[in-house]
């Protein structure tokens, strides 16, 4: 794990990680149970920004190490704070712990249902557990399958729709479906020398600031690819030698040149980048003279896939990422399934089953 520091002055921070439930609410196990090692260390791997306009103290951690290392499988959660303060936690970040017992056989095929065969993607998913006795699949068990990563793009089944000797099977019609959506939209500025394909211009004062080419709303009715890294982000940086501590920081400029839709709601940019939250940040202002949206996140360099999402301004939670992307069947996205088993008796839920799949 990196992140960087952009207050002036070093700090002392902390970390300790929690065990969690297959719903990400605390375990409730004493750490005892689910730690190997010390409750909690502190961060030794930091490092001063070189030759940025932004500062920064560029902080590392690796886990499992020598002073903390978990010991059962499950969702974990890990905190950061300032040393000696746990309640003031600067970043969390989750993680998993896998003890494979099943074998996870997923199919990805055209939707069931007419209306959605070009915009939808239907998943199946078989579970083999020879070596697992599972006594009730209706209750001992849950399949969490997301794409691309986001977990907001996320489904989950309790029970499986056919139980077989040493397999269940989910195929229901009626669940793990989803929208294709459309390849992510992406630019590059690894270089705050030289303008790239989707860069327009980059301006140089106290702070960096990369405007980018106006989007456009996808109105296409057929597929066109174009090569993402389905949401991904990465740090680089060709102006140094070193990106996690010679990278820069600039305010990208956003700008999707399309009317308000009907109803009252929201725009946001989002992708790995800000783990699709929904905030201030990176929400857009609408310019009705204009007939756009623009707003700017404050990024490190490198490359960034983004997408804009649609919310309600009466549920955020409530949001359509294929309005202003489109949604075909022949999208390629990355997968995730997720399969957990909570033995009788037992205090937690295991992670027994990982898979990653692409369409």
């Amino acid at each position: 794990m990196h992140f960087d520091d952009l207050r002036q002055g070093g700090r002392s921070y902390a970390y300790t990680i929690e065990h969690c439930d297959r719903n990400w609410k605390s375990s409730g196990l004493s750490p005892i149970d689910y730690l190997d090692g010390f409750t909690e260390d502190r961060i030794n791997d930091y490092t001063v920004s070189l030759n940025t306009l932004q500062g920064y103290m560029h902080y590392s951690l690796s886990l499992p190490n020598q002073v903390i290392k978990p010991k059962i499988d499950g969702n974990y959660v890990l905190k950061v704070y300032e040393e000696g303060y746990p309640e003031k936690i600067i970043l969390t970040r989750r993680f998993y712990v896998l003890s494979p017992a099943v074998i996870i056989r997923p199919e990805v095929a055209a939707s069931t249902q007419i209306s959605n065969r070009k915009t939808s993607q239907k998943i199946n998913i078989t579970i083999e557990h020879p070596q697992l006795t599972i006594q009730n699949p209706y209750t001992d068990v849950r399949l969490v399958v997301r794409q691309n990563g986001r977990p907001d793009v996320e489904q989950t089944v309790d029970r499986p729709n056919q139980i077989r000797p040493g397999q269940l099977v989910y195929n229901d019609l009626r669940t793990l479906e989803f929208s294709g959506s459309n390849e992510f939209r992406k630019f590059d500025f690894r270089t705050l020398r030289l303008q790239s394909e989707r860069v327009e211009q980059i301006y140089k004062d106290s702070v960096n600031t990369v405007q980018l080419l106006p989007d456009q709303p996808y109105k296409a009715s057929n597929y066109s690819y174009s090569f993402d890294e389905n949401g991904e982000f990465f740090i680089r940086n060709q102006d140094g030698h070193e990106p996690a501590t010679d990278a820069d920081y600039a305010y990208i400029t956003f700008t999707l040149e399309a009317e308000r839709p009907e109803g009252t709601g929201d725009v946001y940019v989002v992708g790995k980048f800000n783990d699709y939250r929904l905030s201030s940040e990176n929400k857009l202002i609408y310019d009705a003279g204009r007939s756009r949206f623009y707003g700017s996140a404050y990024l490190k360099q490198g490359l960034y896939d983004y997408q804009y999402v649609w919310t309600d301004a009466n549920n955020p939670q409530k949001f359509n990422h294929t309005l202003f992307e489109g949604s075909f069947f022949e999208t390629k996205n990355k997968y995730q399934a997720f399969f957990y088993y909570r033995r009788p008796g037992s205090r937690w839920d295991q992670l027994v089953g990982f898979q990653e799949f692409n369409n």
